[in-house]
């Protein structure tokens, strides 16, 4: 059975080797964000430009590990960052020379971009945004004259476009295509299934992360593969196929791994892992497998899951690529293809301007950055501005999230300042050139993007390394040597965590329980949704995308140990969220498996109804099984391997209310009031 929902564990030494091991594509993507920020530096030395530390920091918001996306992302991002300027250069006829009203102007530019920010899609950059405009119209208070202003502004710009214009450079030159990544992706699937299939023990919890994941990135790299030219648009509809296929490939393979009843014996086990391997193999040269022939032995000797495992894997890798099959596992037509439900498009979140906590959640970042600011002008200590910086960099929408990410920036902190004073005192005295500090910068940013761009457990650390370690190297536009500007800024960094912390876990909290309760039903509706009549790529994408919203909600029932007694749900309440989750997680591969052979059946109402607690409705009438018992004119084969799938989610569901009592009590003494 899958480890209860929510009771993940703090990561200890062992999990955090396991969070730093290498995974193929991570050293890529680290040594090309620290080439981009080395390159930045020197662009930014040669020109003598501002703040050149926020700009290497820039970068990191600006790169994904494909080459379409991050391109596309850093031209909307210098857009957008052209019309803040403008939008500065406005407000700053009227506020320059009045403080009250820069102070004004700061406050609502920040609350006006944080809305947009938390009810947008502008939420991976928006904070960044508000940030420059805020910070340009603090540092355009201290200029003597207009012309001082207008270079001011104009350096304001320059400050994000460098890092943009190098990062649109290395990535056109350096980074993967999405086709690439794609294939990248299908062949380690296929890989860990095959490993699986031999070891089934030994591998069960990296299908099951696997499997938690979901395909929707696999899915965005196709489509921006047509888009970037890397894909040839009638490849396309081959490779989404190829993504269905080798998530049922997952499924069956996840199935053998957990029931022992299952598994298969070697001579189905080897042509299969064979097969896989030769696939995979194919997959990473760029190209795709077609006319796959599979043999395997006769399966009257399995046992009922057994069969429909090897039905299942011979199934999807026969047809791994072939579109129009539209046939399921036991070869009788299915239903056309129902649409998607329509999801909502646009800029907006479709709660934008209807839920509070938008706004809410604007007006503490802002009452943040603005004590801040008005913290170090009135101590007159420039050298803590990046507290004002911090705020931004750091806000985050509830307080589980905030308290739960608080270690993680403390330590980046700390660990960025020991490194940036230790390459002050002993390696940047030795320079003599601006090569140097790119080579300490590549090699900080290095570090920082490696645990940046891994497991996001700890990739908050990684941002912030980067941001304390190039606040204290990048003291100009060549080496610095003033620790006393290391020790200020480290000093700001953590008088801007410390601030958010406060006001996060004190004003208007926002608990994750929310979330879970519209999550939780959503997944319902998904599985509900499941059962309908259609085509197996859409009942595919559909399950798939509610494993990874399964383990999305894992992680924020692991989030609510973080959130204070005053926030935090009661137990009981924690324990019937975590007995629904796990429930769904119990019938996840037996209603997939079950709606590949029989949509409709009934056994989907009454297994829902256990998790939701209300009673079963009836299913549609579409001529699929409507009943527990096998049909009269059905394959006595398919019967069986029907049934047993039933018996499988039973025996689960009631194994589950069996360890529910032991469970409770659990939740109650890890959850007690703090």
């Amino acid at each position: 059975m899958a480890q209860p929902a929510g009771d993940l564990a703090r990561p200890g030494a062992a999990d955090l080797l396991k969070l730093l091991a290498p995974f193929p594509g991570r050293a890529e993507m680290a040594c090309r964000v620290a080439l981009i920020c080395a390159l930045t530096i020197f662009v930014t030395s040669a020109y003598g430009t501002p703040e050149a530390a926020i700009s290497a920091y820039v970068v990191f918001f600006l790169n994904q590990p494909d080459r379409v996306f991050s391109v596309v992302q850093s031209l909307a991002m210098l857009v957008l960052v052209t019309l803040v300027v403008a939008l500065i250069t406005v407000v700053a006829i009227f506020a320059l020379d009045d403080p009250v009203w820069r102070v004004a102007c700061i406050a609502g530019l920040s609350l006006a971009l944080l809305f947009v920010t938390s009810a947008s899609k502008l939420r991976p950059v928006g904070a960044i945004v508000a940030m420059i405009v805020g910070f340009t119209l603090d540092e355009l208070g201290s200029v003597p004259f207009g012309e001082a202003a207008t270079r001011a502004l104009l350096y304001s710009w320059v400050m994000v476009g460098i890092p943009i214009g190098v990062s649109i450079c290395v990535n056109l030159a350096l980074a993967p295509s999405p086709r690439r990544l794609a294939g990248r992706a299908l062949a380690k699937h296929l890989r860990l299934a095959a490993q699986s299939l031999a070891e089934p023990d030994a591998t069960r919890d990296a299908l099951n992360a696997c499997l938690r994941k979901g395909d929707a990135q696999m899915r965005s790299w196709l489509t921006l593969s047509a888009l970037g030219g890397s894909s040839a648009r009638a490849d396309i509809a081959p490779l989404r196929q190829a993504v269905s296929s080798t998530f049922a490939i997952l499924v069956s393979a996840d199935l053998a791994a957990r029931e022992p009843w299952s598994r298969l014996p070697a001579s189905f086990v080897m042509p299969i892992i064979d097969t896989l391997e030769s696939m995979a193999r194919m997959l990473e040269a760029g190209g795709y497998p077609v006319d796959i022939e599979l043999s395997l032995p006769a399966a009257t000797e399995l046992t009922p899951l057994a069969r429909v495992v090897a039905e299942e894997l011979q199934h999807a890798i026969t047809f791994f690529a072939v579109v129009d099959v539209d046939v399921d596992v036991d070869h009788k037509p299915q239903a056309d293809s129902a649409p998607p439900p329509n999801e909502h498009g646009g800029f907006f979140l479709p709660d934008a301007f209807t839920n509070p906590e938008h706004v809410r959640y604007a007006v503490k970042t802002t009452a943040a950055a603005v004590f801040c600011y008005l913290l170090y002008s009135q101590l007159n200590w420039s050298g803590i501005h990046t507290c004002f910086i911090t705020v931004y960099m750091v806000s985050l929408g509830t307080t589980a999230e905030t308290v739960e990410k608080m270690t993680l920036r403390i330590a980046g902190c700390i660990a960025g300042a020991l490194l940036g004073t230790a390459a002050i005192v002993f390696v940047i005295p030795a320079m003599t050139s601006v090569v140097g500090l790119m080579g300490i910068v590549f090699l900080g940013a290095l570090l920082s993007a490696w645990i940046a761009f891994g497991s996001p457990r700890i990739s908050y650390a990684g941002f912030q390394i980067a941001l304390v370690f190039f606040m204290c190297v990048i003291q100009g536009a060549g080496p610095g040597f003033d620790v006393t500007v290391a020790r200020d800024r480290t000093i700001g960094i953590l008088i801007g965590n410390v601030v958010v912390y406060l006001i996060f876990t004190r004003v208007w909290p926002v608990s994750v329980a929310e979330r879970v309760d519209t999550a939780l039903s959503s997944l319902q509706q998904q599985w509900e949704r499941l059962a309908m009549p259609g085509n197996s790529a859409t009942r595919r994408a559909q399950a798939s995308s509610a494993m990874a919203q399964y383990g999305a909600l894992e992680q924020d029932l692991a989030l609510m140990r973080y959130e204070p007694s005053w926030v935090r749900p009661d137990p009981q309440w924690l324990a019937e969220r975590r007995s629904a989750l796990a429930r769904l997680g119990a019938l996840e591969a037996p209603m997939l498996l079950i709606a590949e052979r029989r949509p409709g059946d009934a056994a989907f109402a009454g297994w829902l109804s256990q998790v939701t607690g209300n009673p079963p409705q009836q299913p549609p009438k579409t001529g699929a099984i409507t009943d527990r018992q096998p049909l009269a004119n059905a394959d006595a084969a398919t019967d069986e391997t029907l049934a047993a799938l039933l018996h499988l989610g039973d025996t689960r569901l009631a194994q589950l209310q069996h360890a529910a009592p032991n469970m409770a009590a659990k939740d109650f003494t890890t959850h007690a009031p703090a």
